[in-house]
């Protein structure tokens, strides 16, 4: 259902507030550059100091500044059951494509509990799902056994995976058994040229927030089996992959976008510090080894 080089897009605020002018900007950019799909209030939106009336605006203005160019991905994973299905039913109604429900953090359910959350989610919104796992943020990991239960119990409604718990075997344990077609995206940037070479589509991209069009060329090559320029473009992007978490995230990657585009601001809201000298650093290193800067 869903491919390519997907941003998982960082939130611009100004003076405290969601910069809505920047946002519209940083979506047409996106699009322009070839990014294939565009996810909102994901971890790298700041969704969690979001409050549900800027988490929806947010969620409003990608989807309208987007136009129907590309699919919108919506953030809406909460670690309380009943708000994520208000979220999935706000972004059903504004025209999101799918929601990217992550695993409840903090609350650690059991696997049990995991299917119940999707279960009730499925259940209440037709909105397709596209789950998420990041057992490194959330601790609480979507086993193997769970998604394929869950894929199952769902196959019209839960489409695809974020994965971002760094096992590459998983890959292929999700195709075993859910069958091959199932969309599955790689979480780590780093990861993206193994996964998709295990039988991943593309990749939700913290780095495609600065770099889209190389994202883009970079999933194109790996598209048509043009694997030594899947490698070299790989080995620009590298750098920026790790770069992009050398502080608190994603204070690295709104440094990097502030340095890209004089309209874009670095700001974050707490506990998130903005990028500390190092990390600026590494960034500014990155982004010259890429070529962007």
């Amino acid at each position: 259902m869903f491919s390519g080089s997907i941003p998982a897009l960082a939130t611009p605020f100004r003076d405290g507030s969601f910069d809505e002018s920047a946002f519209r900007k940083l979506v047409d950019w996106q699009i322009d550059n070839g990014s294939s799909g565009l996810v909102p209030c994901g971890t790298t939106g700041e969704a969690s100091t979001l409050s549900n009336a800027e988490h929806h605006r947010v969620i409003e203005v990608c989807i309208e500044q987007a136009a129907g160019r590309v699919p919108v991905i919506a953030g809406c994973g909460s670690n309380d059951t009943r708000n994520a299905a208000l979220h999935m039913n706000f972004a059903k109604k504004a025209g999101a494509a799918a929601g990217l429900c992550v695993a409840p953090y903090y609350n650690r359910p059991s696997q049990a509990g995991l299917i119940a959350h999707f279960s009730y989610l499925a259940e209440n919104c037709d909105l397709p799902i596209v789950l998420y796992n990041v057992p490194g943020r959330t601790v609480t990991d979507i086993e193997d056994e769970t998604v394929c239960e869950l894929v199952n119990k769902y196959p019209e409604q839960i489409v695809a995976i974020k994965d971002a718990s760094g096992d590459l075997s998983r890959v292929a344990d999700h195709r075993m058994g859910i069958g091959r077609d199932f969309c599955q995206l790689s979480g780590n940037d780093e990861l993206w040229l193994p996964h998709n070479a295990a039988g991943g589509r593309g990749a939700i991209s913290v780095t495609a927030n600065v770099a889209p069009a190389l994202c883009a060329e970079f999933q194109e090559a790996i598209n048509n089996n043009e694997l030594q320029r899947a490698r070299e473009l790989n080995d620009r992007l590298f750098p920026l992959h790790y770069a992009m978490f050398s502080d608190a995230s994603p204070a690295p990657a709104k440094y990097a976008l502030s340095r890209v585009h004089d309209w874009f601001s670095p700001s974050v809201r707490l506990p998130i510090c903005e990028a500390s000298e190092a990390s600026r650093k590494a960034v500014d290193e990155a982004l010259e080894h890429a070529g962007l800067i």
